[in-house]
Formats: C-alpha cells, sequence, structure tokens
C-alpha cells in the first residue's frame, strides 16, 4: 500500500472543501435553477443567453459559496 504524499489537518476552515462543495453544488443546483429561469426569457442570440448566464450564474455562485462557507465555519469546531 503505497504512502499518503500529503495529509492535511486543518485549523478552522478547510477551504480546500469549501471549495470543492461550492463547485459540485453549484453545478448541482445552480445551474437547473439558471436553466429554470431561462424558460421565463426570451434569448433570441448566443450573446443573450451568454449574458443572461452570467448575470444570474454569477450571484448563484456567490451565494453558495457564502452558504458554503458559513456551513463550514459553524461546524469547522465540531
Amino acid at each position: 500500500m503505497p504512502e499518503h504524499v500529503a495529509t492535511t489537518d486543518p485549523d478552522g476552515v478547510d477551504f480546500g472543501w469549501v471549495m470543492q462543495m461550492t463547485f459540485v453544488l453549484t453545478i448541482v443546483v445552480g445551474a437547473p435553477l439558471v436553466a429554470l429561469l431561462s424558460t421565463q426569457v426570451a434569448l433570441p442570440d448566443w450573446g443573450s443567453r451568454l449574458s443572461f448566464a452570467v448575470r444570474v450564474g454569477a450571484p448563484v455562485w456567490v451565494l453558495t459559496g457564502l452558504c458554503v462557507y458559513l456551513y463550514a465555519r459553524r461546524n469547522a469546531d465540531e
């Protein structure tokens, strides 16, 4: 069995975990949310589709990241 190359024991919030969970949750929850919201808006060309995805996706990503960080901070002491 090979030895582990590196291990971590973070004090406080594990920011690697926060980044990974933000990525996963944004795809799992955020992408369907953006797709659902896009059905209510006329998006005739690729430029408007891109603009919509950025305008709606960026706040979803930021809110997801903040929620994951706050969850990790609250549970870091346990």
